[in-house]
């Protein structure tokens, strides 16, 4: 029988617990408390708390956050910042924003850098390298660090896939200068709207950061620097507060749903997994995305398509190097030819048993035939 598995439900994530959130809104409103008031503070020290760190800063987006942490790192005009070819324009984007210039390296199997290919466009230039903690999935943060270390590169993490995911028990985004996380919907901490959130340890880059989100504007009032109005509204800050008690929680689900695609699926010959959960012991995968690889990845779309399974492939099914328009030449053969194969199945914590093995019967179907 023909179920409905949607890529993500949307609707849902408000149904889920819709009295709780349409309290918190009223609260919020009531006060008249929009920008910078006490539900964003709270939220800052909720999340510094639970990342272990001294400073968590809300911002308005992801890319946001990423480009404060290259200004931060001291990023400017002519450096160069390498970045894989594997991962959202905003990675790369944020680079062009602070006046430095995105430089493309290859990924590897498991969705993330390949440090012996970042090694190959290394150059007088080059000031930083930024590791993408990609699909909620941690980078071999050893081999980043020992390559940082050798070349006196700066390590400005894009961690918005990946809060709550560890290597070696350290947390994704306190590896560089400074860590980066966004709340899009989709994400595993989600607000209702774009939201992100930038993290550091050292009081004079959090203060820098604080003012870089506000027009430059310090704690005195006065203007130190050029800034922008980067600043995480109150409403969603409060959602997040709310959504971030529950967060362990929404994880275990997920970690729940790939170890279930992993029993399932292991062993089809064409089709490439991610590491299962607990599959070593240096990473904690928080599976904000279930990436595949398949042999006939178009006709196994369409297939689950037409069982009413939803996915996407993503980055609209482009590596950066592959936007003919931005001239970015990448020797990445490994990310050329994954861009033939990737799909995401859907992965959320709103997903049951059921949906995960009627989209399990319908792959081992295709595969079978």
């Amino acid at each position: 029988m023909t179920r409905s598995v949607p890529f993500f439900n949307y609707p849902a994530l408000f149904a889920e617990h819709r009295e709780e959130y349409l309290s918190t809104f009223e609260d919020v409103l009531s006060r008249g408390a929009y920008i910078m008031q006490r539900d964003l503070a709270e939220f800052e020290q909720a999340l510094g708390d639970y990342l272990g760190v001294k400073h968590a800063i809300g911002v308005a987006d992801g890319t946001v956050a990423l480009k404060m942490a290259l200004t931060l790192a001291g990023i400017g005009h002519g450096d160069e910042v390498i970045v894989p070819s594997h991962t959202f324009i905003a990675t790369a984007s944020a680079v062009h924003q602070v006046g430095g210039t995105p430089v493309l390296c290859d990924c590897g199997p498991d969705s993330m850098i390949d440090v012996e290919s970042a090694r190959r466009v290394v150059t007088s230039k080059t000031k930083a390298i930024m590791p993408v903690q990609l699909n909620g999935r941690t980078c071999d943060m050893d081999a980043v660090e020992a390559f940082a270390a050798e070349h006196n590169l700066k390590i400005v993490e894009d961690s918005c896939q990946a809060m709550g995911a560890k290597y070696r028990g350290r947390q994704a985004g306190t590896f560089g200068v400074a860590g980066s996380f966004s709340f899009f919907p989709a994400k595993t901490l989600g607000c209702f709207g774009d939201g992100g959130a930038l993290i550091v340890d050292s009081d004079d880059l959090a203060e820098q950061a604080k003012e870089l989100r506000d027009h430059g504007r310090g704690s005195d009032g006065k203007v130190h620097r050029f800034g922008i109005n980067g600043r995480l509204d109150n409403i969603q800050a409060a959602i997040l507060h709310l959504k971030l008690k529950r967060y362990d929680e929404s994880i275990a689900k997920r970690r729940h749903a790939a170890a279930l695609y992993q029993a399932r699926l292991a062993g089809i010959e064409g089709l490439l997994l991610p590491p299962a959960p607990d599959s070593d012991n240096i990473r904690f995968d928080i599976f904000q995305n279930y990436e595949i690889q398949s042999d006939r990845r178009d006709a196994l779309r369409q297939h689950l398509a037409d069982r009413g399974v939803g996915t996407i492939m993503q980055w609209g099914g482009h590596m950066i190097h592959q936007f003919e328009d931005l001239g970015l030449c990448a020797d990445a053969p490994y990310a050329e030819e994954m861009s033939k194969r990737y799909m995401m199945l859907p992965m959320h914590h709103l997903l049951s048993d059921d949906d995960v093995n009627y989209i399990c019967d319908q792959v081992v179907a295709f595969y079978k035939n």
